[in-house]
């Protein structure tokens, strides 16, 4: 994403992504394509012109959100939206998506969350599978460990589970809260 002149080279992340969405397109479905970053929306979309996959796109500079997202939930051959984390975490019902890709994370667990759901929304009747693309060694795997571990504390919390809030530190409390 930094730099420019790599955009055509080699990509774990979207050495998964195109023959996944190239597979679920081939079996009939579709799927919403999260990232926090429009530049790797950018990157995203040359791909999918490559491929011959028709999208739609969504972010903080889409002047008409209604007529793109029912483009994405009526039209039978678009069968890919690709979403900004920040403009499409709330308020979309995408009930034609089956498939939900996040192609980076994002340090609170609730927006990710968000983003699935709004694959899972009354009028859905298809199970909806998320994946997350995170590559190894790398902050992705560190902001996913982050999210684990809030995750886990909240729960306890929340469930008032007594053995595992005695064994709570001062850290754990503040990297909860924080």
């Amino acid at each position: 994403m930094l730099d420019k002149a790599a955009i055509d080279e080699p990509s774990a992340k979207l050495d998964v992504l195109c023959p996944q969405l190239v597979e679920m397109i081939e079996e009939g479905h579709k799927a919403l394509v999260f990232s926090q970053f429009t530049s790797m929306l950018s990157i995203v979309k040359k791909h999918l012109d490559k491929h011959n996959i028709t999208y739609a796109y969504l972010d903080g500079q889409t002047k008409n959100r209604q007529k793109v997202v029912e483009s994405f939930q009526n039209d039978p051959d678009c069968p890919v939206f690709l979403i900004s984390l920040k403009a499409g975490g709330l308020g979309l019902n995408l009930t034609a998506a089956d498939y939900v890709f996040l192609l980076d994370p994002w340090w609170n667990p609730a927006v990710e969350a968000q983003a699935i759901d709004r694959a899972h929304r009354v009028g859905q009747t298809k199970q909806v599978f998320a994946y997350r693309l995170i590559c190894r060694n790398t902050i992705e795997e560190k902001i996913a460990e982050l999210q684990s571990k809030k995750r886990k504390l909240s729960d306890a919390i929340l469930e008032a589970d007594s053995s595992l809030l005695k064994s709570l530190s001062k850290e754990d409390l503040e990297s909860l809260l924080s």
